[in-house]
C-alpha cells in the first residue's frame, strides 16, 4: 500500500556491503581507553605506545621476578648475535639499569657476540664489515663485551664440557636476605655524594666493586683456522645436522666465556614463537626427553652456568613491533640456513609448519609453548631438579639410556651397536681418549681392548651420546671430524 511522503525513485543499485572498520583505527587502548592504539597484538588487543611499552617491559620483569634465579650483583653474560629477540633483551636489560627505571635491575651484565660468518657463507669483507657495525652498537650500549670468533672452538680446553657441580642457591627467604644485604652495601658508599657514572658501565655498584667496562676481542682467526672450521661443516652431510652441530660449537664458547670471566648466568633471547618451533624441532630430531632443559627458563645442564630465557614470553610480533617503535638497532647477518628450501631440514620444515599453521590459528605457538611449561626436569627414578649420572659427550643432557627396557628406539639402537662388528679402524685413528674416566664411566680407553669391549673408537663414541646427538652423528662423515676440535672432547 502506497505510503504519503514515500519516494518513488529510482531503484540504487546494490552494491557489496562496506568493510569493516580497521581494528585500531577507530577503537581506544584496551589499557588506558583514552590514547589512540598503534599496535594490535591480537583481535581485539590495541595498544597505544605508552600503553605497549609498559605491557612488553612487564612482561620482561615478570619472567625474572617470578623465578629469582638471578641474584644482585651476579654477573650476566647476555648472548646477543644481532638477531630481533636478543638485540631486544639487552636494551630491556639496559632500559631496567637505568636510574629512570621503577625497580632497577642488580645484575651486573655483560655481552658476548660469536662471529659464524665463515660457516654461513660470509665473505672476510663482510665479516670484516659486519664486526663493525657490532662494535658501534656495543659501545653504544656500553656493557663489557666479547666478540669471539666460532673458530676459536679449535683452541678451547678439553674441560669446556666438564660438569661442575653448584652449590644450592637456598629459599626465597636468602634471595631476599641476598637482596637486603647488597641494598646496604650500594648505598653506605653514596651517602652523601651522587653517582654520574651511566648506566650500564659502572653505575651499578657490586660487593666486590665496580666492574670494569672491559672489552674483549680475539684475534682475527687465520686462513688455516677457517679452513679447519669449513672442512668441519662440509664433512657433514645434512643441513639438519649442521644446524645442531653449529648450536653444539656456539654453547660451547659462550659457556667457556662465561666460565673464564666469573659469569653465573647466561641469558639467551629466544621469543615465545621460536622456542615452540624448538620444541616441535627436537620431538622430531628425538631429543624428548631433554625438552624442558631445551625449551624452559633455565637451564641447569652445566652445573655453574646457568642458561635463562627471559624473552620467552614474548612473540615475534611482539619483539617486531617493539623494536620497530623505539629504534632497538640490530645486526642482520646470514645464517647458515639462509635461502635454503622449506624442506632442506627438520628446522627449516618445522618452522614454515608452524608460522603458517600460526598464520591461520593464531593460538598455535601459544599452545605449544604453554605445553612446555608443563614438562618436568626430573628424571625417572629422581627428584633432583640437575640432571645426574652419565652425559652425552656433546650436549651435557643425561643419557636417555633404558638398558632394563630395549623395546625403546634408543635400547634396541644400542642392542644393535653390541651385537654389530666394529669395522676396521682407519689410519688415522683417534688418538685422544675416548674413554676418560669421568662421572658414571669406568677407568680406561676404548683403543684396543678397554672396558667397553671394542676396538673401534668411533663405535665407542657413539654409546656414549644420547639419542638425538647419535641421529645427528649418522650424517657426518666421520666422528673424528666433529670430535677432533678439543672443545668437543668430554674429559674427566
Amino acid at each position: 500500500m502506497c505510503q504519503v511522503g514515500e519516494d518513488y525513485g529510482e531503484p540504487t543499485s546494490v552494491g557489496p556491503p562496506p568493510p569493516p572498520p580497521r581494528p585500531g583505527c577507530e577503537l581506544k587502548c584496551v589499557k588506558c581507553k583514552e590514547g589512540l592504539p598503534v599496535v594490535v597484538i591480537r583481535v581485539g588487543d590495541a595498544f597505544c605506545r605508552n600503553c605497549f611499552k609498559a605491557f612488553y617491559v612487564h612482561k620482561f620483569r615478570a619472567m625474572l621476578g617470578k623465578n629469582r634465579l638471578i641474584f644482585p650483583g651476579e654477573k650476566v653474560l647476555l648472548a646477543w648475535s644481532g638477531g630481533p629477540s636478543s638485540s631486544s633483551m639487552v636494551w630491556q636489560v639496559l632500559e631496567g639499569l637505568s636510574r629512570d627505571s621503577a625497580k632497577r635491575l642488580r645484575f651486573v651484565p655483560g655481552v658476548i657476540y660469536i662471529d659464524e660468518g665463515a660457516v654461513c657463507g660470509q665473505s672476510p669483507e663482510d665479516r670484516a664489515q659486519t664486526l663493525v657495525e657490532v662494535k658501534l652498537i656495543l659501545q653504544t650500549v656500553g656493557f663489557p663485551w666479547h666478540i669471539i670468533a666460532l673458530e676459536e672452538v679449535f683452541s678451547l680446553p678439553p674441560s669446556v664440557l666438564r660438569y661442575f657441580a653448584q652449590e644450592p642457591t637456598g629459599t626465597e627467604g636468602a634471595y631476599k636476605a641476598a637482596v637486603d644485604s647488597f641494598l646496604q652495601q650500594q648505598h653506605a658508599p653514596a651517602q652523601g655524594e651522587e653517582q654520574l657514572s651511566e648506566p650500564g658501565t659502572q653505575g651499578l655498584q657490586t660487593p666486590a666493586g665496580p666492574p670494569t667496562a672491559a672489552q674483549t676481542e680475539t684475534r682475527r682467526p687465520t686462513a688455516a683456522q677457517t679452513e679447519a672450521l669449513s672442512r668441519l661443516f662440509d664433512s657433514v652431510k645434512t643441513l639438519t645436522a649442521k644446524e645442531e652441530l653449529l648450536q653444539t660449537l656456539r654453547t660451547h664458547l659462550i659457556l667457556h666465556v662465561a666460565r673464564t670471566h666469573g659469569y653465573s648466568k647466561v641469558m639467551t633471547g629466544d621469543s615465545c614463537t621460536r622456542l615452540a618451533i624448538k620444541l616441535m624441532t627436537s620431538l622430531a630430531l628425538g631429543r624428548g626427553a631433554f625438552l624442558a632443559w631445551d625449551t624452559g627458563f633455565s637451564d641447569e645442564r652445566h652445573g655453574d652456568v646457568v642458561v635463562v630465557r627471559p624473552m620467552r614470553d614474548h612473540t615475534l610480533k611482539e619483539v617486531a613491533f617493539y623494536n620497530r617503535l623505539f629504534g632497538v638497532p640490530s645486526v642482520f647477518t646470514p645464517a647458515i640456513d639462509t635461502k635454503a628450501p622449506e624442506k632442506a631440514s627438520i628446522h627449516r620444515l618445522m618452522e614454515a609448519f608452524m608460522l603458517r599453521l600460526q598464520a591461520q590459528f593464531p593460538s598455535t605457538v601459544s599452545t605449544v609453548y604453554r605445553t612446555s611449561e608443563k614438562l618436568l626436569k626430573a628424571p625417572r627414578d629422581s627428584s633432583a631438579g640437575v640432571p645426574a649420572g652419565p652425559r652425552c659427550l656433546l650436549c651435557m643432557c643425561t643419557l636417555d639410556i633404558d638398558t632394563a627396557d630395549s623395546a625403546t628406539a634408543f635400547g634396541a639402537q644400542s642392542s644393535h651397536l653390541s651385537q654389530t662388528p666394529p669395522p676396521t679402524a682407519p689410519a688415522k685413528a683417534f688418538t685422544a681418549p675416548c674413554c676418560s674416566a669421568g662421572e658414571g664411566r669406568p677407568q680406561g680407553c676404548c683403543q684396543g681392548a678397554g672396558p667397553c669391549g671394542r676396538e673401534d673408537p668411533q663405535a665407542c663414541i657413539i654409546e656414549q651420546l644420547c639419542y638425538g646427538c647419535r641421529v645427528n652423528m649418522k650424517d657426518l662423515l666421520s666422528v673424528a671430524a666433529v670430535l677432533g676440535p678439543p672443545a668437543t672432547l668430554h674429559s674427566g
